[in-house]
């Protein structure tokens, strides 16, 4: 079933409700913090986990103390509702 491309403003509304989450050049993106290298790559793996479940990869940038998650819908062209 094809996923329907999310406006601007239903993106707007859908962040208004999240914290620390933005938009840049069509993807929605987040960093988290942690205290150690470790814990990082737990989350990271946690997510992983999670993503390949539903079908729906971010890109992923993590090192020590931090992770950065990009996601967009490829095959709209931008963010969708996808749960």
């Amino acid at each position: 079933m094809a996923r329907k491309k999310l406006s601007e403003e239903e993106i707007e509304t859908a962040l208004a409700g999240l914290s620390g989450w933005a938009t840049e050049n069509k993807n929605l993106k987040k960093r988290f913090e942690f205290n150690n290298f470790a814990e990082s790559l737990d989350f990271v793996n946690r997510v992983g986990t999670i993503a390949e479940e539903r079908d729906h990869h971010p890109d992923v940038c993590f090192g020590w103390g931090y992770a950065e998650f990009s996601i967009t819908t490829h095959d709209t062209g931008g963010l969708t509702h996808n749960l």
